[in-house]
């Protein structure tokens, strides 16, 4: 019993830190693309 509840927390685990790895990468694209704009106003 014990051993499947600890498989079932790891398996969520990966789940949400796989989840928070795309949510940064994305947010870091989206501050990219805001920096590109920016450029492209200035010039």
């Amino acid at each position: 019993m014990i051993r499947k509840l600890a498989i079932a927390a790891g398996i969520a685990a990966l789940g949400l830190t796989a989840t928070a790895c795309n949510t940064v990468k994305g947010a870091g694209e989206d501050i990219q693309s805001v920096g590109q704009a920016g450029e492209d106003a200035i010039d």
